[in-house]
């Protein structure tokens, strides 16, 4: 079943995506050449903290750290360390997650490592389109395949590929809640409502759409070794607009 949020859980929520909105502008100044992804995870942990809220990731399933931080082939669960230092070229998302009064805002976004390659530019891109794209059809009456095919269509247009495993979820009292959206179509005909809220989040790669975990348990690579990028806002389905919740 499809929780439909109440205007307290919302107000909560979009307290706690603006918390992670902040963490995510910070990542946009810090993000450089030379700085570990440890470095990052700290940044991050020290302004959920401050804003009186937790972060939703740390001891998750036994995550060791408040942020994913996956760099160049690595799609998603990349964990923060002193040992991963950033350069020039690399592209490292970075997804957060803050729960503040039980209410969880979570929010991922790829940025570039000084100057990039532009065909991973262009990737960024795309999946920063794909991600608006599915947001548009959050609207009460729409169908949850409708949010899939946004997704799909721009994905195609642009000629990437699709992670097939992961994708979007509701969130609300868990970072995890019903329904799963793929980020692609599969015709799921699940009825949109004003006040269900899932966060988006697709994930393009610049080849193939295979991937595979590594002996982490965690870090999940792209099988061809070719960048990925992701992109994630949490959203309320409105009655004439989305509304997004993970901004300042």
């Amino acid at each position: 079943m499809v929780q439909k949020k109440s205007r307290e859980e919302i107000k909560l929520m979009k307290i706690a995506g603006s918390i992670v909105a902040k963490v995510h502008s910070a990542m946009k100044e810090a993000v450089k050449p030379g700085v570990s992804t440890l470095e990052l995870d700290k940044i991050a942990y020290e302004i959920i903290k401050e804003n009186k809220a937790t972060p939703t990731f740390l001891g998750y399933h036994g995550f060791p750290a408040s942020i994913c931080a996956s760099v160049n082939e690595e799609v998603v669960h990349g964990i923060p360390s002193k040992d991963r230092i950033l350069k020039e070229g690399d592209v490292i998302s970075i997804d957060v997650g803050a729960t503040y009064h039980g209410m969880v805002g979570d929010g991922a976004w790829t940025y570039p490592v000084g100057e990039i390659d532009p065909k991973v530019q262009k990737l960024l891109e795309y999946t920063e389109r794909a991600l608006f794209a599915g947001i548009s059809k959050m609207i009460n009456g729409n169908v949850l395949d409708d949010v899939s095919g946004a997704i799909e269509d721009v994905a195609n247009e642009g000629k990437y590929g699709i992670v097939r495993q992961y994708g979007g979820h509701g969130v609300g009292h868990n970072m995890h809640e019903e329904p799963f959206l793929f980020n692609y179509r599969v015709g799921n005909k699940l009825k949109l409502k004003t006040g269900n809220v899932i966060a988006i989040e697709p994930m393009l790669n610049l080849g193939k759409d295979d991937v595979m975990v590594l002996d982490d348990e965690w870090t999940v690579i792209t099988k061809d070794k070719l960048p990925s990028a992701h992109f994630e806002h949490t959203v309320m389905v409105g009655d004439v607009e989305p509304l997004i919740l993970t901004t300042l």
